[in-house]
């Protein structure tokens, strides 16, 4: 992964996105219930919080709990919830140690089928269905990761200039785009539920 991703609007969080696949997977981890930006640009504070340019998945993972709760919550905090992402960070960092030797983009490589990868998304600690299929959407679409059938596993994220998720976000017409899609499935969501 050498890439510059465009998902924190801040140069050297989106640097750190594009070449660290355990920042990447952080990102999306914390990319719920605060806005994209301050999602994805997480994992770059917290690197800066830590006194390194990159995430390590055996040091997070080995982290003093409390230590850790507090490196996320110091102001300004890394999520609305700094707490039980600090704990959801180091679980999915624990994760990757027990099962992928620390590496996350161990991953996704020498994955044969979009499927195999969801399943293995699918069963990182924090990543449901959705989150996994917007994850593997954003491999494909932007970090060149395209196993055979891989949009069809994403469903309908993975479609070509779908504009629903951080898959699609290029710059910022395509956060607008993402932006206004989100906005319309809320209004729709809310007149369902008021019927």
């Amino acid at each position: 992964m050498d890439v510059t991703l465009h998902l924190a609007q801040q140069p050297e969080a989106d640097e750190l996105l594009g070449r660290s696949p355990l920042a990447a997977l952080t990102g999306m981890l914390l990319d719920q219930q605060v806005p994209m930006e301050w999602a994805f640009s997480g994992p770059y504070t917290i690197a800066q919080r830590m006194g390194t340019d990159d995430l390590d998945a055996h040091e997070i993972a080995a982290y003093n709990p409390e230590e850790f709760t507090g490196l996320l919550s110091a102001k300004p905090a890394v999520h609305r919830y700094p707490g039980s992402m600090a704990k959801r960070i180091q679980q999915l960092c624990q994760y990757l140690v027990e099962h992928y030797d620390g590496d996350a983009s161990a991953v996704w490589k020498d994955v044969d089928t979009g499927a195999e990868l969801l399943k293995r998304l699918k069963d990182l600690p924090g990543f449901g269905a959705q989150k996994a299929q917007i994850f593997l959407a954003l491999l494909g679409k932007q970090l060149g990761v395209r196993p055979k059938g891989w949009r069809e596993a994403a469903g309908a994220y993975g479609e070509p200039k779908s504009f629903r998720s951080v898959a699609d976000i290029t710059g910022p017409d395509s956060l607008a785009k993402v932006r206004a899609h989100k906005q319309e499935m809320k209004a729709a969501a809310k007149k369902a539920s008021s019927k």
